[in-house]
């Protein structure tokens, strides 16, 4: 592993001194290392390790040994959206709670960055390395940095492609886009569809188009259903899905029945969007992260439904397997996920469709957002 050279290193130090000390006792040089004594120099009686090494005191005992504290690091795509800051908050209390360091970064959705700071982490010597990526092929470089250092990878909720990495904890992003689409569809069984997707760069993006499609393509293929704009999200922001729903009004004439949009920030860009155009809560609109913002919208009615993802058990989660697998053990993975170049040892959590009916038995009741903010807007009854 790679802490073996820095423990035989401080064990070879040790024994160096251990021996130059005896050499100058029986060399009856008690006089020199008074001096040095005298002038600060004077070798000290014990020697600490860095990390768990017995060494020799000289006398045929040991010294005490000094454990080093397992750290994982957490390499994060961004902590602009407010989810990404719950995900960071609850996976340091998760981590510390079973006694281990966490060392936290976020890029902000610069891959360029995002790629410096995991090195960075892994110069630092984490024992595990557990990442969001920003873009999951560019992450694929990390992940190779960190298995050259002997450092084992976790990819946290979004998959990395194409790299050989250790372990994917996620929730089943296809059944995401599968609860979005069947909620959507029972209200409209007929129609104008607008699907506004995540980041291309993202392959939980594409995971949840998946299962969108999934659900609307036997519609589509009666004739019941016309998508009649479908586009990728740039970053996920809420602006540039703001201006795709804007394109796709414009080209429709505002004759739209039905929006799914791939997250919550988007969903808050299509509705800017309708809001524009005197449309918003007369067209349906589905989302997913249940962000506050969002489950406001769904009390005042211009968002229909989110899916919730209940972080808080993802974080417990990975935290736990990043501990066990950074003290060498072999997690538990009842699936498997292809990313292009291995199947994934994976560990999917599920997810929950939350609308105005079970909003409080769901997000509330788990306290994932208080019943005051959430109900913050909504009208007296």
């Amino acid at each position: 592993m790679k802490r073996i050279w820095m423990r035989v290193r401080t064990a070879l130090l040790a024994i160096v001194i251990v021996l130059a000390v005896a050499a100058c006792d029986n060399n009856g040089d008690d006089g020199a290392l008074g001096a040095d004594a005298d002038r600060g120099g004077g070798a000290s009686n014990s020697v600490v390790s860095p990390s768990p090494v017995s060494t020799k005191d000289g006398t045929g005992g040991s010294s005490e040994t000094v454990e080093q504290p397992i750290k994982i690091g957490f390499s994060m795509d961004t902590l602009l959206e407010e989810r990404w800051l719950k995900d960071r908050d609850l996976f340091r209390e998760s981590v510390e709670a079973l006694g281990v360091e966490v060392e936290i970064s976020a890029s902000n959705g610069d891959d360029a960055l995002q790629i410096v700071q995991a090195e960075t982490m892994i110069s630092h010597g984490i024992d595990l390395l557990v990442i969001v990526p920003h873009n999951a092929e560019a992450t694929a470089a990390i992940v190779k940095k960190a298995h050259s250092s002997g450092v084992k990878v976790i990819a946290y909720d979004r998959l990395v492609k194409n790299a050989e990495i250790d372990l994917y904890v996620s929730f089943d992003n296809e059944l995401v886009g599968e609860l979005q689409a069947n909620s959507i569809t029972k209200l409209v069984p007929k129609g104008k569809y607008v699907y506004i997707g995540g980041a291309e760069t993202d392959n939980n993006a594409h995971l949840f188009k998946e299962g969108v499609f999934n659900v609307l393509q036997p519609f589509i293929d009666s004739g019941d259903i016309t998508v009649v704009y479908d586009q990728w999200t740039k970053d996920w922001t809420p602006a540039n899905a703001k201006a795709n729903m804007e394109e796709a009004l414009k080209a429709n004439n505002n004759q739209i029945d039905a929006v799914i949009a791939a997250n919550d920030a988007t969903a808050g860009g299509v509705i800017a969007a309708l809001e524009a155009q005197g449309l918003a809560g007369k067209i349906p609109v589905a989302g997913q992260d249940a962000d506050l913002a969002a489950a406001q919208r769904i009390v005042t009615g211009t968002q229909e439904m989110t899916v919730y993802k209940p972080i808080h058990a993802l974080t417990l989660k990975a935290a736990e397997l990043a501990v066990m697998m950074a003290k060498g053990e072999t997690p538990h993975a009842d699936r498997k996920v292809n990313n292009g170049k291995i199947e994934v040892p994976s560990v999917l959590l599920s997810p929950i469709a939350v609308d105005r009916l079970n909003l409080d038995a769901t997000i509330i009741a788990d306290g994932f957002h208080a019943k005051e903010d959430v109900y913050r807007f909504a009208q007296p009854e």
